[in-house]
């Protein structure tokens, strides 16, 4: 089993605010992240998929295909937009980099051909990342 893994990179704000708590009690748990005027931040997005390299070209998977499927469904989605309100899928959701990396998998699952999706390593900050590995790990 080999894994390979494509990175791109994409900017996007966001706000993390329960509607359903008081203001005080946002501010208390997401800090200056519950800023009604949002904030933003430049993510680095990691995808990996593994299998077995095809004989005939060496390859896991075509990564300028990869890349493509990034872009297409993933950062042409996201890039400069405002993911609380810009985003329809991700409207009115809390839009934690949990739950993004979760969305991120799930727009690229269904384009991957002779191959598996391993993981979605998505950095917010230098010293905040997640990793999504799917549902059934």
């Amino acid at each position: 089993m080999v894994y390979l893994t494509r990175k791109e990179h994409f900017n996007a704000a966001h706000m993390l605010y329960n509607h359903e708590w008081s203001e005080e009690k946002n501010i208390e748990v997401f800090g200056k992240c519950a800023n009604k005027n949002y904030h933003g931040h430049n993510y680095n997005l990691f995808v990996t998929v593994k299998g077995n390299p095809n004989p005939e070209t060496g390859f896991v998977m075509n990564v300028k295909t990869l890349s493509t499927i990034i872009q297409k469904e993933v950062c042409d989605l996201l890039d400069h937009k405002n993911l609380s309100i810009d985003v329809p899928e991700l409207k009115d959701k809390m839009n934690s980099t949990e739950n993004l990396a979760i969305f991120i998998w799930n727009k690229i699952v269904p384009h991957l051909a002779d191959c598996e999706m391993h993981c979605v390593e998505l950095w917010e900050t230098e010293n905040i990342y997640v990793r999504y590995y799917g549902e059934n790990n």
